[in-house]
């Protein structure tokens, strides 16, 4: 081989001697030898880069590459090697013609992340490439061929495409979160993330790279600014429920008063340091506002009941509803036909002035045309009013820059108005023009009641002198029809309270006798050194208990305070599963049709408490249908707007409708109001307890939900569960099969807190037994000296309801603040499911329920210690 081509092509690799060896007469180029020097220059600089580079050479671009450009041709590779560029990589021909033109102009060209189509290997592949393209300049300067630098990036397209995949739907999951969340930095509480429910609650407000204090002043003057503080500075999570947050979008806008129930959880850098304070929680303020509402609307009911004249009447309606607003005056006038308002007293807000006397209306607007017409006045901001624009002075300077006017007519003529002034803006709610009709109306009705009785009272008096008799008789028969109205509402109250009670002790009496017996035979027996039958009796006991727990399980359900596990359910597989049993329940002479919505959605319940109330449902069923009948079990999907979820007393909003249709006796209107009562049935004495529709209505309220009964008599009933719809995947149950042998312990450190004496000490004794140290405490504090000791604890078994001021899921908490990778099993027969998570357990927790079998508990202590670390 001639010296010179050895010396431009030494140290180039293997594509250096496939250079050297190829054919080149069949391109322009010629033989080797023949070269021009500056090709030789170029590709003796290209085949020692590590690089992929290519030369195409002249206009058709002939190829010549190096090692690193071998590699990435794949199979292509070595036919590329002297071939034209277009028929070295036909698939991007069109894109490798605009590159020689451009390039073979003199230009340069480069290209980020290209994506192309490539065959290199047998079959299409998705290709993303880094391409620098410079011309190849001859002796005269002029471009003669292309030089192409191909960087393969294929794989940090990928990688970042899936990163960003990963980090949309962890955002995804922020935004659709249900709960207001948001993210502060650094000890100024800097708000780094924020989602809608957030954004949301503040009012819709620019807070995204803000201090809270900067952009929340309303929540810095109201102390939370104060409590992020302390978070941050302790490492210790603040817990609230209840709390009060008055918020004021704008300077001078109106605040808008919410309850929330909130965590301030501090949050920890990758060296361990508290770096931010996380916020999550839920708003309450519909719970909180209900409450209020129905305390506050009995409590006018027994004023109103109690009360004896129109003005004081007026007084305890105005502050009972002034109070639960936070207005500044209510009050209630007599209106003449000169549009005088004559006020005998209402109430004020602290340092606002009484409009006791006579107001001229019409020195204020001209919204008395609109209380002539029966209309309900209800005005947001008097300056921007029409009615009141040109008289906003003079009303801001009696305390209303808002307010709300309820006429009342007399014989189609304005005769009072109830009135509601707020001293700032304020956009009223439906709901708080509700509130304001309701309190209004029942107010007006005990004026009205009042003024008839006075009206009576001096009609009376007139004729006192001319009939005595008559005027005792008249008066004995009033108090006498009050007395009876009092006995009355007292008879409802006492009915309900009795049909429960009444229910409660017939049952738990029967449940208490049969332990009581037992017990009793069981000491008899021991006594007397017969043992025989002990196994026996205990069995009846331990049936007992299982009875008592199942009846306590049904009135937890229906008041809705059960604990729930909470799963995605698939309700057509569940239902599925179930098909037999409900078959076999019913009977031969009841025909059951199941019929599967496709495409049905996922909804997220506890399945097997779901299972229960579609059994109950069935039985329900089949008892409406003695002669038997056909019992059809239907799914759907359903869609409620803002009307049809009204009507059906849900929000709107995508539900998953579970149907149980029979062809019996129906019900009548009367007892449909009470079917959900507790203790209530239409079965015959002894064969129905009233608690299976009771138990249903509560675990689906529990869970969202909403029972609807459609029914006439003769034609059937149909029973309808709505359960909310569930955006992610139904996932299958697993059970544990280990067999009891293996459930000892090995030493392992249990500390048992629980208030009961009988529970703890029983719970103590099984542990020791079965192989574990028992540490025990009978309230929160203790507990946590045990832990501040610094002692091994593997488990922490604790009730929820504690006494000591610190519940059960508080002392988990507190405990995993300094172990966190500690495991707690909750054990509750009352469920507070705000306490342990509302079925959203962290990992390494889990709950038990009261009563439970001490072996179900010995099972669940060792399965949560074989899990790994929390």
């Amino acid at each position: 081989m001639d010296s010179k081509i050895t010396a431009f092509l030494e140290g180039g690799g293997q594509m250096a001697k496939l250079i050297a060896n190829h054919d080149w007469r069949k391109t322009g180029l010629g033989p080797l030898a023949d070269w021009p020097e500056h090709v030789k220059v170029s590709t003796s600089l290209m085949l020692r880069s590590r690089v992929p580079i290519v030369m195409l050479w002249g206009e058709s671009g002939v190829m010549i590459y190096n090692d690193a450009y071998s590699v990435f041709a794949g199979q292509r590779h070595p036919s590329l090697l002297g071939s034209d560029v277009r028929e070295g990589w036909p698939e991007v021909a069109s894109f490798n013609d605009n590159v020689m033109r451009t390039v073979l102009r003199g230009d340069t060209l480069g290209f980020k992340n290209q994506e192309l189509t490539l065959h290199r290997n047998g079959q299409a592949e998705q290709v993303w490439m880094n391409l620098d393209y410079s011309p190849v300049l001859d002796l005269q300067g002029r471009a003669v061929g292309v030089i192409a630098i191909v960087v393969e990036t294929t794989g940090e397209v990928q990688a970042l495409a899936r990163l960003n995949g990963e980090r949309e739907r962890i955002t995804q999951l922020f935004e659709q979160a249900p709960s207001f969340m948001t993210m502060l930095r650094g000890p100024s509480h800097v708000i780094e993330l924020a989602n809608p429910n957030y954004i949301r609650l503040i009012g819709h407000r620019a807070v995204i790279g803000r201090t809270v204090a900067e952009a929340l002043p309303d929540a810095a003057s109201q102390g939370y600014v104060q409590l992020l503080d302390k978070v941050y500075a302790t490492g210790e999570a603040y817990t609230a429920k209840g709390a009060q947050y008055d918020v004021q979008a704008h300077k001078d806008g109106p605040i808008d008063t919410r309850y929330l129930d909130f965590v301030f959880q501090p949050l920890r850098n990758a060296a361990g340091e508290i770096d931010g304070v996380f916020v999550d929680g839920i708003d309450v303020t519909d719970r909180v506002n209900a409450e209020l509402k129905t305390r506050r609307l009995i409590e006018l009911a027994d004023l109103l009941a109690n009360t004896m004249t129109t003005a004081d009447i007026a007084y305890a309606g105005a502050r009972v509803l002034g109070e639960m607003l936070g207005v500044s005056r209510v009050g209630y006038g007599m209106v003449d036909a000169d549009d005088r308002m004559q006020v005998e007293r209402d109430w004020c807000a602290e340092g606002v002035a009484s409009l006791a006397g006579t107001t001229a209306l019409r020195d204020y607007g001209s919204f008395a045309d609109s209380l002539r017409r029966n209309e309900f006045v209800a005005i947001a901001d008097v300056r921007l009013d029409e009615r009141t624009a040109t008289a906003a002075a003079q009303l801001e300077a009696k305390s209303t820059r808002a307010f709300v006017n309820m006429p009342v007519l007399e014989n189609g003529h304005l005769a009072g108005v109830f009135f509601v002034n707020g001293a700032q803006v304020r956009d009223w709610t439906t709901e708080e023009l509700e509130l304001i009709r309701e309190v209004g109306v029942r107010m007006l009705s005990a004026i009205t009641r009042e003024s008839a009785l006075n009206a009576l009272r001096a009609s009376e008096a007139r004729f006192a002198h001319a009939n005595e008799n008559l005027e005792h008789l008249v008066a004995e028969r009033s108090a006498r029809l009050l007395e009876v109205e009092s006995q009355f509402r007292q008879a409802q109250k006492m009915e309900a309270i009795g049909q429960l009670t009444g229910g409660l002790a017939h049952d738990f009496n029967n449940i208490l006798g049969t332990l009581s017996n037992c017990l009793q035979l069981i000491r008899k027996r021991v006594e007397q050194g017969n043992t025989d039958a002990l196994t026996r009796y205990v069995g009846m006991g331990e049936e007992s208990v299982k009875r008592g727990a199942a009846l306590t399980h049904r009135l937890l359900a229906f008041a809705r305070r059960q604990t729930l596990d909470p799963k995605p359910v698939d309700v057509n597989q569940l239902v599925r599963g179930m098909a037999e049993m409900v078959r076999r329940t019913v009977g031969p002479a009841v025909q059951v049709d199941v019929v599967e919505a496709g495409g049905l959605w996922t909804t997220q319940l506890d399945p097997s408490q779901l299972e229960n109330s579609l059994l109950n449902l069935c039985i329900n069923a089949r008892d409406a249908m003695p002669d038997g009948g056909r019992l059809t079990v239907e799914t759907a999907n359903k869609w409620f707007d803002d009307r049809s979820g009204k009507e059906r007393d849900l929000p709107a909003g995508q539900y998953v409708c579970l149907s149980v249709t029979d062809t019996g006796t129906g019900m009548e209107a009367a007892v449909i109001e009470r079917i959900f009562d507790p203790f209530y049935t239409t079965k015959p004495l002894g064969t129905g307890t009233g608690l299976g529709l009771s138990m249903v209505y509560g675990f689906v309220r529990q869970s969202g939900g909403q029972v609807r009964v459609y029914s006439e008599l003769g034609k059937g009933t149909t029973m309808s569960l709505y359960l909310p719809r569930f955006l992610g995947e139904a996932t299958g149950e697993q059970t544990s099969t280990e067999p009891p042998d293996t459930l000892r312990g090995d030493g392992e450190t249990v500390l048992v807190v629980e208030d009961e004496w009988g529970i703890r000490v029983t719970i103590e004794e099984e542990l020791v037994e079965a192989g574990y140290q028992v540490l025990t405490a009978d309230n929160g504090p203790a507990a946590l000296k045990i832990l501040d000791t610094g002692q091994r604890v593997d488990l922490l078994v604790t009730d929820v309801g504690l006494p000591g001021g610190m519940n059960g899921r508080q002392l988990a908490d507190a405990a995993r603040t300094s172990r966190t990778t500690l495991k707690v099993l909750f054990i509750t027969g009352y469920a507070d499911n705000a306490a342990v998570g509302n079925g959203q357990l962290e990992p390494g927790m889990a709950v038990l329920t009261k009563p439970f079998e001490i072996a179900a508990l010995s099972s669940r202590i060792k399965a949560m210690l074989l899990l790994p670390g929390a």
